[in-house]
């Protein structure tokens, strides 16, 4: 089961008490479906839970049933209502005349509970939401065909205290999500708390994932700038030692040209920890920093008679 089937199947545990409710949710449910016309509803739904809360639904709402159910099993089913009677009880319920074309509007003195936004939003979430795997990515959205309901549904997310964005896909109107702070809240307004705790909990994941990966590129690019530096010294120390100044050099700096020699391997800290009588990582990456000054000296001075003669 994926994770959008997991969160409607949360959705449609939230029990159905208040009619008030019932009528909100099945009005989200209504603007946010395949088709609801004058003369026909039809809900098309793959989601198992779905397919068994909308008979419930739409009888504590209007006290109707489908005319058409789809069978029990998986895939998608289609449910339908197209008996007049039936939806005159749908437009009675909405305060619509019947027949006459449906107000493509959001009818806020249907939702002037909070309870009943909610129940709305769920409803809109049941029939036109998807949601990413947050493992994956943040993106949660609802989509409805009709332009007025897409603009009005985030005005009434905003007075909620929501921000959400809004899009155009194929004549639809997308109204969306990214930031996954944005869809923990949404989740746990429409009656999905567990779900905004799998998208907390990926969270908290990717951002641990994200610091390691961050520490592992540093540590590697460290590793690499000690290793250059260390492959610096040595061939300046060879360099030295080939045109017999090593040998001249004052016995601090004699030193540490065999301790990096003897230890090409180890890091500058490992280097230091080793030096006898103590001595710090600062002093001695000053003395193999001048070993590297000198050996870079004594390379310009012999390229300057060849460029002379040349």
């Amino acid at each position: 089961m994926g994770f959008a089937a997991e969160v409607k199947e949360e959705l449609c545990k939230v029990p159905l008490k208040r009619r008030c409710c019932a009528v909100a949710e099945a009005y989200g449910v209504l603007l946010f479906c395949n088709t609801f016309q004058p003369q026909q509803v039809r809900i098309i739904t793959e989601s198992r839970s779905f397919k068994a809360r909308l008979p419930h639904l739409f009888r504590k709402a209007f006290r109707v049933d489908f005319d058409t159910v789809p069978p029990p099993g998986e895939g998608k089913g289609t449910f339908l209502i197209d008996q007049p009677e039936k939806m005159h009880a749908i437009y009675q319920a909405f305060g619509l005349e019947w027949p006459g074309s449906v107000s493509l509007h959001i009818n806020l003195a249907l939702l002037e509970d909070e309870h009943d936004r909610k129940a709305f939003l769920r409803g809109a979430f049941l029939a036109g939401g998807a949601i990413t795997d947050p493992m994956k990515g943040f993106h949660m959205e609802i989509d409805t065909t009709h332009y007025s309901v897409g603009r009005e549904t985030p005005a009434l997310l905003q007075e909620m205290g929501f921000e959400p964005k809004l899009a155009c896909r194929k004549g639809s109107q997308i109204i969306y999500f990214k930031q996954s702070n944005h869809i923990e809240d949404i989740l746990i307004t429409i009656g999905a708390p567990a779900a905004a705790m799998t998208v907390m909990t990926a969270k908290r994941a990717r951002d641990i994932r994200g610091s390691v990966n961050r520490q592992v590129n540093c540590d590697s690019a460290n590793l690499d700038k000690s290793v250059e530096a260390a492959q610096e010294q040595l061939d300046a120390i060879r360099t030295l030692e080939e045109a017999g100044v090593l040998p001249t050099l004052s016995g601090k700096l004699q030193y540490a040209a065999r301790l990096r020699l003897d230890h090409a391997e180890l890091s500058l800290a490992q280097l230091a920890a080793l030096c006898d009588p103590p001595l710090s990582k600062s002093a001695l990456n000053h003395r193999l920093h001048k070993l590297v000054d000198l050996a870079k000296d004594l390379e310009t001075a012999q390229a300057a008679p060849q460029e002379q003669s040349s």
